[in-house]
């Protein structure tokens, strides 16, 4: 199953593609709570580099690691990855309201889809307040 997220950012493309593809933009961003921070991450932009996002609970409890490979990078257009037997797919469009950013995703199996939704949904509204907030 596909989950599909989004969120419109008010800022120019190449302040929405830098935020979305720079490691330390990536580590202000990217988090569904304010419990949880992103302690490292690493962006190797081009088909076939690397990319892993140390993601953990400010309280030292628990953490993880996100990463996968890029497979398809169409500059502040579209990058495609995947990450473990999933894929991703997160494409960038100007509108007369701004940018929209959406991201699909395969669902794991392992979790309720509308936690994953909700998870990911969170990161995107981050982004979008990261981005604007710094213009």
């Amino acid at each position: 199953m596909k989950i599909t997220v989004e969120a419109i950012v008010h800022a120019p493309m190449d302040e929405v593609w830098r935020a979305w593809s720079t490691p330390e933009d990536i580590r202000q961003w990217n988090t569904a709570s304010p419990d949880w921070h992103t302690t490292r991450a690493v962006v190797d932009l081009r088909v076939e580099g690397a990319f892993s996002y140390r993601m953990e609970a400010k309280d030292g409890s628990m953490g993880f690691d996100f990463a996968g490979t890029y497979t398809n990078i169409v500059q502040n257009a579209l990058i495609e990855a995947v990450f473990g037997e999933r894929t991703l797919r997160v494409e960038f469009s100007a509108g007369t309201n701004g940018i929209t950013v959406r991201q699909t995703f395969d669902a794991d199996a392992m979790y309720p889809v509308e936690q994953q939704r909700a998870g990911w949904q969170a990161i995107m509204n981050n982004f979008a307040r990261h981005v604007e907030g710094t213009r």
